[in-house]
């Protein structure tokens, strides 16, 4: 049902804005939606979608803008005065305390426990017991407990973020179902989905956001697609182009590392691809399609349910992430926290890898060692001036740290995941040719970016997930933004690369 735009909407947030530091989260973010209307909130990764919700839901307080529910300005100060409000999210990990019961998870908000039942029968759950503990219920289960509290409230805007994500086709169906119903009804809903199929089943228009403002607003009709995906990507900065002449050496040789079948809770279903000696094979993937858990599973955080891994041809488990170094798989994490030592010196953070055990720590005993530092740090022009501790260098210099403690140590098989996120554009282009050189000495790279524009610059092939599984190979010299773009939404597939 669309609604009569002249009509006073349920939800009009305008000009909202939100900073952290000198990151611009949200600069100019803006959404209606109005009695009866399901409105898509759309936009890459970084768009500032999830900042967005979390301001209309009262988990995070702008820097500007307004919001308006029902014909009143509202200052949403937390959850609790959104949900008072009339506005009910249902995030994407759901939000019942796991310690508690069904029914005890239900008097924390006060929902009525009747309406709560009929929703959970009319959304596919039969026979559930309010004395469950959450902590024993399975995460789709979980899912739909959500979305039944969320409506048993009786919202007058509901917020749906990736709520089919974790769901089978048939609970996912019953769903929209419910969800169309609750519109009919008068409910209005804030749809975010990286299916196009279900936004274009279910929703009546289309807010687009890009680098944190709303660049779109469309109505949800045949083609309208391409028209998305246009206003998604946008202008880009000029990252700078490839280097001609300097492409991998792919032979037929056997892969450096085989992925067969892996399949890892929660996203993870069935990925496989090999990854050769000499190559950079990107991995294009919107949030939360199971890249995360591919990387854990390589770098020996996680253990996959199903399917099995090979090195060198050879067939390895891992139960450590030291397994996995020791195989030559090094990870550099997309949060640069996690790997450096903030206290410590850019030196010291570059010759972890030569005191990996306890009785070697100290300063480097052995020249070759001081020389590889050395060198790392002239290869990627690490700012060396704060060598007291690592953590007051820019977040640009922290992640050539990251890198460059492989680079010194030797890479035989690289794990990228986002690791340009967050840093400026000349830092950017002094990553890329160090990948692909990198490559041209023998080592195999996976390379995971939210920035799509990235894979023609440093990629040879990239595989696209979507929804757990890969969906595509696409070779570098077919990657644009827009192919990339529509493959990482599951709309098409081209020709896979050989």
């Amino acid at each position: 049902m669309l609604t009569d735009n002249t009509s006073q909407p349920l939800l009009d947030a305008a000009n909202v804005t939100k900073s952290f530091g000198a990151v611009h989260a949200l600069t100019n973010a803006s959404l209606r939606v109005g009695v009866g209307e399901i409105v898509a909130l759309m936009g890459a990764n970084g768009a500032g979608k999830s900042t967005f919700v979390k301001i209309l839901t009262g988990a995070l307080h702008p820097d500007g803008g307004e919001v308006i529910i029902k014909g009143k300005a509202a200052h949403v100060g937390s959850p609790a005065e959104a949900r008072a409000s009339g506005l009910v999210p249902v995030y994407q990990e759901p939000s019942l305390v796991p310690d508690l019961s069904v029914f005890d998870n239900l008097r924390l908000t006060d929902t009525p426990v009747e309406a709560f039942i009929d929703f959970v029968e009319k959304l596919g759950i039969e026979n559930l017991s309010l004395n469950a503990m959450i902590s024993a219920l399975p995460l789709a289960t979980l899912r739909i407990l959500d979305l039944a509290r969320a409506l048993a409230s009786k919202p007058d805007v509901l917020l749906l973020d990736e709520m089919t994500a974790a769901l089978p086709t048939d609970l996912v169906e019953r769903v929209l179902s419910v969800v169309r119903e609750a519109a009919d009804a008068g409910c209005g809903v804030v749809y975010i989905s990286h299916r196009f199929a279900e936004i274009s089943a279910i929703c009546d228009t289309a807010t687009v956001l890009r680098d944190g403002k709303t660049v779109g607003e469309l109505k949800i009709e045949p083609g309208v697609e391409d028209r998305v995906v246009e206003l998604m990507l946008g202008a880009k900065i000029d990252l700078g182009q490839r280097e001609v002449g300097k492409e991998s050496r792919i032979r037929t040789v056997t892969p450096r590392l085989s992925v067969n079948g892996i399949t890892a809770a929660p996203k993870l279903k069935d990925v496989s691809f090999d990854l050769y000696p000499g190559e950079v094979l990107g991995v294009v993937a919107l949030e939360g399609q199971g890249q995360d858990e591919l990387f854990e599973v390589l770098a020996g955080f996680e253990k996959p349910s199903d399917g099995s891994i090979e090195v060198d041809g050879e067939p390895v488990t891992f139960s450590h992430p030291a397994d996995a170094i020791a195989k030559g798989l090094t990870l550099v994490p997309g949060d640069r926290a996690d790997a450096l030592m903030a206290e410590r010196s850019v030196r010291e953070n570059i010759a972890l890898p030569f005191s990996a055990s306890i009785r070697n720590w100290g300063p480097l005993r052995q020249r070759h060692e001081k020389s590889r530092v050395a060198h790392a740090i002239e290869r990627l022009q690490i700012d060396t001036r704060a060598q007291g501790e690592v953590q007051r260098l820019s977040g640009g210099n922290q992640q050539k740290v990251t890198i460059g403690r492989w680079l010194a140590k030797g890479v035989e098989t690289l794990l990228l995941f986002d690791p340009t996120r967050g840093i400026d554009v000349r830092t950017k282009r002094q990553i890329y040719p160090l990948v692909r050189e990198l490559a041209e000495q023998g080592a195999a790279v996976l390379f995971y970016t939210s920035e799509l524009e990235e894979v023609p610059l440093a990629c040879d092939r990239a595989v696209v997930i979507f929804n757990g599984h890969v969906v595509d190979v696409i070779d570098a010299s077919k990657a644009d933004e827009q192919t990339l773009m529509r493959a990482a939404y599951g709309l098409s597939k081209t020709e896979s690369a050989a």
